[in-house]
């Protein structure tokens, strides 16, 4: 496992958020993901990458050195590998290579459980081949003879593999446009009853599913490695004022994440650009919460998402406050009351914070409520059942001969042509609105 630092080359790209130990932690837990046994993890200062083997020569000689004498058949780098210095580095340690990319498409390509899920992976795994296909041959003078839509004769080996895999990638990107026009009629439907759609996103492993699982009651799985979630999974929650939201959980986003897995996954995300609230989970425990941050941060940028804070379309939440000390508790504590975003801090493990985090969804999503005084017959014992369950009933009071009751609800602005309905039905007059 190397890991290499080039903070000490400062123009050669733009500094990394994240400190070197950190994304060696982070690189050990990706190799985990997919079970591999992790025999060395190492940082390796790099003044300047050479084009032909990243390391210089002398490292590259040391580095191999460690791999046969510890029998080490696979050596990750968390850094962008070219195919010729993949190719040069495999020949001069004699083990196979695996850069970052390489790395989370293998585990991607474990993880996805659904046909179009299965369908973007091996949609990237292909781009990424196309592009590494000098690693297989070592000389190019290779020819295929014979005839054939295939090729004909003096068609280099290297353009016919080529040819195959962008065929194939061709096929896919067909297949994939029927599986999104799938999903959006589905999502049509979701539109016309409406629902709002709050999108839960975060850095892989912040706890994103552990606290869908708390909200809804599903068994979504929940385990402490990285990308546990890529299929996105959608359940019905209902709050304390009657509105329903559908809640989406959503793949973690990751550092220095492949431009063409955010492409692939793109449908993935799109219910997080159509959403109508976001809740970025953060692991307010982890050393470097504020750099995971702002990689989510740059990642919805990327996707269109307003991220300024007084949009209020992101609701931060602050997670695992279980596993933070009193003191920096306290510190957590202080700084959401002066955060910009008012940030709900809570435990998807114990379950603390629930019902504020629940309040403070049903608060941004009821911008539009209304505060309506109706008077109900006691007899319409239908029409009492439906505010009670698809509104705020605020207030409740019997008339003096108990013939009548007296409500005071909140009601959504998409639930209040379907109130007076219900009130027209019951032979119940116009309600009299008070503003929020």
């Amino acid at each position: 496992m190397l890991v290499p630092d080039l903070s000490r080359h400062a123009k050669s790209a733009s500094p990394s958020l994240h400190s070197p130990q950190d994304r060696l932690s982070e690189t050990e837990g990706l190799a985990e993901a997919i079970d591999l046994t992790v025999a060395r993890g190492m940082i390796v200062p790099l003044a300047l990458p050479k084009p032909a083997t990243l390391f210089g020569s002398g490292k590259v000689e040391e580095l191999g050195q460690i791999v046969t004498d510890e029998n080490i058949e696979l050596v990750i780098i968390d850094h962008t590998v070219s195919p010729v210095q993949q190719r040069n580095l495999e020949m001069a340690w004699k083990a196979k290579v695996l850069d970052r990319t390489g790395l989370i498409l293998e585990i991607f390509g474990r993880r996805a459980r659904t046909r179009e899920g299965r369908l973007q992976v091996e949609l990237a795994h292909l781009t990424y081949q196309k592009g590494r296909l000098v690693r297989a041959w070592t000389h190019l003078e290779r020819q295929r003879g014979g005839r054939g839509f295939l090729g004909g004769p003096g068609e280099a080996q290297i353009e016919l593999d080529r040819r195959m895999l962008q065929e194939r990638i061709d096929a896919i990107r067909k297949d994939l446009t029927g599986v999104v026009r799938t999903r959006e009629l589905h999502r049509a439907g979701r539109r016309k009853v409406p629902y709002p759609v709050v999108a839960i996103v975060g850095y892989t492993n912040a706890g994103k599913s552990t606290l869908f699982n708390r909200l809804t009651g599903a068994g979504v799985l929940a385990q402490d490695q990285v990308f546990a979630t890529l299929d996105p999974t959608m359940r019905e929650v209902k709050l304390k004022s009657g509105r329903r939201i559908i809640l989406s959980d959503t793949v973690g986003f990751i550092s220095d994440l492949p431009t063409m897995l955010v492409a692939a996954f793109r449908a993935t995300l799109e219910e997080v650009i159509e959403a109508d609230l976001v809740l970025h989970v953060r692991d307010i425990a982890h050393a470097e919460t504020d750099a995971q941050a702002k990689d989510v941060e740059n990642v919805l940028g990327g996707l269109g998402i307003d991220i300024v804070p007084a949009d209020n379309h992101i609701l931060e939440v602050w997670n695992k406050v279980d596993l933070l000390s009193p003191v920096t508790r306290e510190e957590a504590t202080h700084s959401a009351r002066w955060e910009e975003r008012h940030p709900a801090l809570v435990s998807a493990t114990s379950g603390e914070g629930m019902g504020a985090l629940l309040d403070a969804i049903d608060a941004r999503l009821g911008k539009s409520d209304e505060i309506l005084d109706l008077s109900v017959p006691a007899i319409e014992g239908r029409l009492i059942n439906w505010l009670h369950e698809n509104t705020d009933v605020m207030d409740t009071a019997a008339g003096d001969d108990g013939s009548m009751i007296r409500f005071r609800v909140r009601v959504a602005s998409e639930k209040k042509q379907r109130l007076l309905g219900q009130l027209g039905k019951a032979g119940v007059r116009a309600p009299i609105s008070d503003a929020l």
